[in-house]
This record gives structure tokens, sequence and C-alpha cells, in this order.
């Protein structure tokens, strides 16, 4: 019986894993970033680097170690019913109402809007991107089997190249230091947490919870059955694919930074990266960016709509076929790229800061969980607890602006978004107690 995957193998793997990640989100908030934190870039990208790389690994890693066959699975050591509604909306945030639209207009800010001169043209040139774009999307998550192929050895290398081409081209003659940019005034203190936040926007650590059955499915196609052996295989394409998240990551945020010599803080990351490719390699700069942004959007593209697909199949009990699932998936998610990127983040934002605090403490309780058995109550007390402290992040985050600054004065670390850790670590306390008191079983569904 095969126990491990060739060398060969491990990279495809981990290409795919890391193509599956690292799409429009991955590009534009690191640079976005970069300009903003200034000389205190450091910090704020290791916060980044903890919420969009370390987390995304451990949520992979956690399907594979706990031989889940997906997020409902694990997420029903909670409850059955909690699970289908957790997970119903964490695929609809990665999937049609942010992250699979965003992956279209993010290509089309950065790759075709610089060329629409006439803003009365640029609503119809994104009706037109985006019906091009999701229709040829759909025509690969039709064909889920290929994903390997089409992401791990095609659109992944293609965006890798043509990336470096832009970064090299941005470090090789900088426009000032790091040390000289001033920060902007909300990164002067507090950076870390900052930084860690920011990496929410990748919505990588939420995905992960949806892609570890894919990259699972992957390995077993290879050969490998042992679930102690997948478990390894995923930890190390997880490790591999994580790395060369972290390098990508700090070449992207010292570029932003280094731009501020040439530009003003951009209004998004997208603009960005679009103002420092047309500097650097001048009108060649925005093809090269084009094809940069669109590859890493579309390959990210046809993962979610697949996974979005496989997951709500089973969800709705194979009453909707797949291939149904994903043709809605695709044409909703046209619908919603046409409100435009910047509307998308500012919308995106608060569902993250209220998904992110339970998949966090799902992700920690179940890898708690492979080495010391963890009560089911506790993963019920926990969960309570993260969900009244995001309650209140989410609310905080809402565009239209809900003053509720008062939730501060009983949670802490509630100005930096993090209000839920505390009432979470509470409910890890009160759940091990009533399981001490109530001798409570440990049950998983």
């Amino acid at each position: 019986m095969k126990t491990k995957l060739n060398a060969g193998e491990l990279a495809l793997v981990s290409s795919t894993l890391f193509g599956l990640f690292f799409g429009a989100g991955n590009l534009i908030f690191p640079v976005h970033l970069g300009q903003l934190a200034g000389a205190n870039a450091f910090w704020a990208l290791l916060g980044f680097i903890v919420s969009a790389v370390g987390l995304p690994i451990l949520g992979v890693v956690v399907i594979g170690a706990t031989h889940s066959s997906g997020l409902q699975e694990l997420s029903s050591r909670i409850s059955p019913r909690y699970a289908k509604i957790f997970t119903a909306l964490l695929y609809l945030t990665i999937g049609p109402f942010f992250a699979i639209p965003r992956t279209a207009t993010t290509s089309f800010a950065i790759g075709v809007e610089p060329l629409v001169s006439e803003a009365s043209a640029k609503s119809v040139a994104l009706l037109v991107f985006t019906a091009v774009f999701f229709a040829a999307a759909l025509f690969f998550s039709l064909r889920p089997s290929g994903i390997v192929t089409w992401i791990g050895k095609i659109l992944n290398p293609i965006f890798l190249v043509f990336l470096a081409i832009l970064v090299v081209a941005a470090l090789w003659n900088p426009a000032t230091s790091v040390a000289n940019v001033t920060p902007d005034a909300t990164y002067q203190s507090g950076v870390f947490f900052k930084g860690l936040l920011d990496g929410y926007n990748t919505m990588d650590g939420i995905a992960s919870l949806a892609f570890g059955i894919v990259i699972i499915n992957v390995i077993t196609s290879a050969g490998i059955t042992d679930e102690r052996a997948i478990a390894r295989s995923t930890l190390k394409a997880g490790v591999f694919a994580g790395l060369l998240m972290a390098f990508i990551y700090v070449l992207i945020t010292i570029v932003g930074v280094q731009s501020r010599g040439l530009f003003e803080t951009s209004e998004n990351g997208g603009i960005a990266l679009a103002q420092i490719s047309s500097h650097y390699l001048g009108n060649a700069g925005a093809l090269v960016l084009a094809l940069t942004i669109t590859f890493a959007c579309f390959k990210t593209a046809i993962g979610l709509i697949t996974a979005c697909g496989q997951a709500f199949e089973p969800l709705l009990k194979g009453k909707i076929s797949y291939n149904t699932l994903v043709t809605i998936f695709s044409v909703f998610s046209f619908l919603m790229a046409n409100v435009g990127l910047t509307a998308l983040i500012a919308y995106a934002i608060p569902m993250l800061m209220l998904l992110y605090p339970l998949a966090i403490s799902l992700i920690l309780l179940a890898l708690v969980d492979v080495y010391v058995s963890v009560p089911r109550i506790v993963y019920v007390c926990v969960t309570l607890g993260a969900a009244i402290g995001a309650i209140f992040d989410f609310i905080k985050t809402l565009p239209w602006g809900i003053d509720v600054s008062w939730a501060g004065s009983f949670l802490p670390m509630f100005d930096l978004g993090l209000g839920w850790i505390v009432p979470a670590g509470i409910g890890a306390v009160i759940g091990a107690v009533l399981f001490a008191l109530n001798g409570s079983k440990r049950v998983h569904a």
C-alpha cells in the first residue's frame, strides 16, 4: 500500500493548494498593507502572515488530521443544525456572495479598467468582461476532475512567471526605503493586530475548511488511502504552500511600501498594483499585470465554484445536481461582480468579522481534539462565547455604521477587532466545568 507522495506528486499537490489559495485578495491586500503600514510594515506583515498563511494551513491540516469528509462533518461536533447553517454561510461568503465575484472585479479593476478612458463605458466593459470570465470559469468547473492539471500544472506556473516579472522589476529599482515611509495614522499603534485583521480579507482562513477536502481528494487519487498517511501528506503540502505564500507576501508588501516614494496611498491594492506596474514596466506593464492578476483570480474562481458545488450538493441532499449548482453560482457571481471591487470589499468585512472567530475556534478545538479528547459541551460553549464577541465586531464593521463602542467596556480587545477571544476562553472554562460536573460524553456527529 502506498504511504507517501513522491517528490513530483508532493510538488503538484502543494502547487494546487497554493493555486487554490492565492487569488485576488492575496495580491491586492498585501500591497495596500505595505502602503499603509510604511516603516511599521514588519509587524503588520507578521500579523498578516499569521492569519493569511498560518491559519489557512492549519485549516487544511485539521480536515486531514481529523479524517473529516468536509466542513459540515467537522462542525457537526457542535451540533448538526449548527453545522448546516455555518457551512452554508461560510461557503456563500467564500463563494457567490463575495470571494468569487471579487476574483472577476479584481481582474477587471487592474487589467482592463485602466484601458477604458470614458467613465460611461466602464460599466459596459465590466459587464462584458465578467460575462466572459465566469463563462470560462463555469466551463472548467463543470469538469472538476481536471482541477489538478488546470491549476497545479498550467495556470499556477504561468501566474508565478508573470508575478516574478513584476516583483523583480519593482525591487530592482526601489523608489524609497521602507524606513523612510511614514505609517498611516491607523498603523501607528497595535500594528500586529491590524495586520492580523487585514489577513482576514484574503478569506483563506475560512476557505481552508472548504479546500481541505479538495486537497485530500487529490492525495487519495494519487493512491494514498491510509488516514495517517493522508494527514502527513496534507501537512507537508500545506507547509510547502504556506512557505511560498509567505515569501510572496513579503515581496509584495515591500513593493507596496516602496511605492509610496512614487504615489500617494491608493483607494485599494488593485489601483496600487496598476500604478506600480505602469511605472516600472511602461506600456508592457499593463499587459504583464493584467495577465498576472487574471491568471491568479481565474484559478481561484474555478476552485471556489467547484468547492461550493461539491459542498451544497450533499447539503441539499442531492435535490439539485452539482452541474446545476455551479451554473447557479457562476451566474449569481456574475451579477454580484458588477457591484464593483471597493463595494465588495466593504460589504465582505462584516461577514468575515463574524465567521473568522467561529472558524478559528473550530480549527483550534479540532486540533486539540486530535491529541486530547474534547467534549462536545466544550465545543458548544467556546462557539457560543466566540459568537457573542463576533456579533459585536460584525455590527461595528457594517458599512452604514452602528455605534457599539460601549461593548469595549466588557469585551477586552474589542477595539482591536478581537473582542471574541476572551468570551471564547471563558466558554472553554465553562464547558470544561460543566463536563466535569455532569459527566457529559464526547460525541461527534
